[in-house]
Order: C-alpha cells, then sequence, then structure tokens
C-alpha cells in the first residue's frame, strides 16, 4: 500500500504554496518525500516559506507573478531551467474579492477570474512539456486544480466572480481530464470547503457558520493533504475530472 500512495522521487509545483492551503499541500508533499517548488509573488516571503519547509524535506523556491501571461511563462522557463519533467502539479494561487453587487468593481471581477481561472488554464498549457516527459519516464502525472466548494454551492458572501472562477475551474478540470487522459495526464479537482488560510480564519467564523459543517469544525492539513496524495500518486490512476470535496460535508 504504501508503493501505491508514495509520492517520493517526484517533481512537485504547488502554485500560492507560502500560505494557507497552499502551504500545508506543499508540506504534505515535501514530507511525503517529493521535490517541492512552491511559487510566490513576493521573492522574499518564497524564498522564507520555502526554507522553512525544508526542515521537512526538498523544498524549493520560485517566486512569479502568475496574474499575467509574461509571469506564467516565466515561472515555467524558471523551472525548465532547473528540471527535466514535472510529475505533479498543483494550481492553487488564488484570491477572493468581494463587494455589493451594485458596487462591484471591472477590476475586482477581472483580477479575480485572471489569477483563479485563466493563470490555471495557462499554467498547465505551457507545464504540457515537462508533464509529458514526467510520462514517458513514470508512465503519468498529476495536475491537480485547487478549486472551492464556493463552486458547488453559492455562499453567503458577494463574491461573484471568485464563485464564477472556481465553478468554471471544476469544468475545466474536466475539459483537461477528457483531453490529456489518453496520454497519461491525469487531471482532478479538490473543492476544500472552511481552511485557516488567508481567506478565512477561524476567529472570524460565527459559530452559527460552523454549523453549516457537518462535521462541526474546520479542515485541518491532514485532510488536504491526504486527498492531494492520494490524487498524486497511482491510487488515482483510474480517477480522471473527479471533482471532490474536501469540505466536512458542506456540499450535503
Amino acid at each position: 500500500m504504501s508503493d501505491l500512495f508514495s509520492v517520493k522521487g517526484k517533481v512537485a509545483l504547488v502554485t500560492g504554496g507560502t500560505s494557507g492551503i497552499g502551504q500545508m499541500i506543499a508540506r504534505g508533499l515535501v514530507e511525503n518525500g517529493a521535490r517541492t517548488y512552491i511559487v510566490g509573488r513576493s521573492v522574499q516571503t518564497c524564498t522564507d516559506a520555502a526554507k522553512e519547509l525544508s526542515q521537512y524535506g526538498e523544498c524549493l523556491p520560485l517566486p512569479g507573478d502568475l496574474s499575467t501571461m509574461a509571469g506564467v511563462e516565466a515561472v515555467i522557463a524558471a523551472l525548465c531551467a532547473k528540471e527535466k519533467q514535472l510529475d505533479i502539479l498543483v494550481n492553487n494561487a488564488g484570491a477572493m474579492y468581494d463587494a455589493p453587487l451594485d458596487e462591484f468593481t471591472e477590476e475586482g471581477w477581472d483580477s479575480i477570474i485572471d489569477l483563479n481561472l485563466k493563470s490555471v488554464f495557462f499554467l498547465s498549457q505551457k507545464a504540457l512539456p515537462l508533464l509529458r516527459a514526467a510520462v514517458a519516464a513514470n508512465e503519468q502525472a498529476s495536475v491537480i486544480n485547487i478549486g472551492s466548494v464556493g463552486g458547488l454551492r453559492v455562499g453567503p458572501k458577494e463574491n461573484y466572480s471568485y464563485q464564477a472562477a472556481k465553478a468554471g475551474l471544476h469544468h475545466l478540470t474536466g475539459s483537461l481530464a477528457k483531453r490529456l487522459g489518453p496520454e497519461n495526464i491525469i487531471v482532478n479537482a479538490i473543492a476544500p470547503g472552511f481552511f485557516e488560510s488567508r481567506l478565512t480564519s477561524a476567529k472570524d467564523l460565527p459559530p452559527a457558520v460552523l454549523q453549516m459543517v457537518p462535521r462541526r469544525r474546520m479542515g485541518n492539513p491532514d485532510d488536504i493533504v491526504g486527498a492531494v496524495i492520494y490524487l498524486s500518486s497511482r491510487a488515482a490512476s483510474f480517477v480522471a475530472g473527479a471533482v471532490i470535496p474536501v469540505s466536512g460535508g458542506m456540499t450535503l
């Protein structure tokens, strides 16, 4: 079983890996033997996070701004200069903007769509040569898109572009899975519920909100890492185009 779920020796890239869910995922991959690159906008923050995670294994910083095409291309070029293949791509980088409907701005729409949806498509596209090289070496590669329970159900916040982007990301996952499945590039998504992050904090959640969660708690690192390790390993080689809710039952 340990071999079936192993990611040891694989090369992984986690976007938005300097904090929150992304950092949880990066640490889980590092601890389980994957050489893991983390992407963040701030050079200093990215370097510091990689140094912290390096106490658990091999973690390297790859600073970059994925909100622009130039930034996406620069990140992939930097990775190509260091690696010949990419076994695991975790598209986690994201942001949120909310405002009353009458006051919602074009910038608030475009910035979220660009980072949460557009960048995922083009980063995955530009990473294809590295993913295909991983297939040639190890028979399969994995792309994991981090969506949201907000893409599965309408929440209480007026974060229109965020929910639209995450719902679009779930559908994009299926489109990529259908196209890339025959090449042994396995594409799936995870839809997290409430996890401690820059976007969601336990101290900001009223008790009534947690009553929406059948498990009556926020997610912890093991919850998200377990799903990522599964989707990154041979154990999930016949799972493609799935959107797995890791939400404590919020989608019920």
